[in-house]
C-alpha cells in the first residue's frame, strides 16, 4: 500500500445546484441544526456510487477490491439511514456505459450481484427493506435476472424503506423505452397523445410509484452521468469530494442537516 491518502482533498466551498446548474463541490460541515426527525420532506435520496476504482488505485491495490470495499459501505448506508425519515434509497450499480470494461472488472462485477441477490435475504429483512429495480435488465445474464426476481418477491412485504438498484442502467434508455410503450398504447388506442401529462409519462418510466429523488448524491466526480435525467428535475444535488468507499455516516448526517436547511420553490 501507498501513503497516497485515502480520500481527495475537500473543497472549501459548498453550494447546492439542481440538474441545470454550473456544479460545485458540497463540502459537508457538521451542524447542530437537525431537524431531519420530519420524515415527510426526505422520503428518497438517490446515490450514485463513484470513486471505487480510483480508491483502490490510491492504495496499490486491484479494481476489485474497490469495488468490494464500496459495496460494503453501500451496506452500511442503508443501515444507518432510517433516522432521516428516508422511505426510498437508490443506488446506481451498473450502467450500461459500464459494459464497455474489461472482461475481467465485468466478470466480477456481475459476481458482485450474484453474491447480492443470493445471499442479501437476511440482511433485507433485518432492514425491513424491500428491493426494487430499474434498467435493462435483459441484459444481465439470466441466472442473475431470476435472483434478482426472487429477491423482489421475497422482500416485498417489507415496508421499512426501499432499496432502488439502478443496474445495466441509463436515463436516455429509459426514456426512450417509456416513448416506445406510449407509441404503442397510443397505436392500440389506449391513450390520448393529446391528453398525455407529466404524471402519465412517469407511469411509462421504471421508477413508475416512486416519488423523485428529493437529493442525488454523487461521490468523487461533478456529473449526473445518464441518471435519473426525467426525475432529477427539481432535486437538490451533492457533490462530495470523497471516493465512494470513505463516504461516511458523518456525511451523510452533515448533508442531511443542510438538505432542511434549503427552501424548495419548486420555480415558485
Amino acid at each position: 500500500m501507498t501513503g497516497v491518502p485515502a480520500e481527495l482533498a475537500v473543497a472549501k466551498k459548498n453550494s447546492h445546484h439542481q440538474c441545470d446548474a454550473d456544479p460545485e463541490i458540497f463540502a459537508p460541515s457538521p451542524s447542530g441544526d437537525k431537524k431531519y426527525e420530519d420524515p415527510k420532506e426526505l422520503r428518497h435520496l438517490a446515490f450514485i456510487l463513484d470513486g471505487n476504482r480510483r480508491w483502490a488505485k490510491a492504495r496499490n491495490l486491484l479494481p476489485v477490491f474497490g469495488h468490494r470495499k464500496g459495496y460494503e459501505n453501500a451496506k452500511k448506508i442503508i443501515s444507518s439511514i432510517a433516522k432521516y425519515g428516508v422511505k426510498y434509497i437508490t443506488y446506481y450499480i451498473f450502467s450500461q456505459e459500464n459494459w464497455k470494461r474489461s472482461g475481467e472488472e465485468v466478470k466480477f462485477l456481475m459476481d458482485l450481484l450474484r453474491e447480492l441477490f443470493y445471499s442479501s435475504s437476511s440482511f433485507f429483512h433485518k432492514n425491513n427493506a424491500r428491493l426494487l429495480t430499474i434498467g435493462n435488465l435483459k441484459d444481465l445474464p439470466e441466472d442473475i435476472q431470476q435472483s434478482i426476481a426472487f429477491l423482489e418477491n421475497e422482500t416485498k412485504s417489507n415496508d421499512g424503506i426501499t432499496l432502488i438498484m439502478a443496474i445495466s442502467y441509463s436515463g436516455r434508455d429509459e426514456i426512450l423505452r417509456a416513448v416506445k410503450k406510449i407509441a404503442q398504447d397510443a397505436m392500440a388506442q389506449k391513450i390520448n397523445l393529446n391528453t398525455l401529462t407529466e404524471d402519465d409519462f412517469s407511469q411509462y418510466m421504471d421508477t413508475k410509484n416512486i416519488p423523485y429523488p428529493d437529493a442525488i448524491i454523487r461521490t468523487s466526480e461533478q456529473r449526473i452521468s445518464n441518471f435519473l435525467l426525467w426525475q432529477c428535475a427539481y432535486s437538490e444535488i451533492f457533490f462530495v469530494d470523497k471516493f465512494w468507499p470513505d463516504f461516511s455516516e458523518e456525511d451523510l448526517e452533515n448533508i442531511a442537516n443542510e438538505f432542511f436547511r434549503r427552501k424548495r420553490r419548486y420555480g415558485r
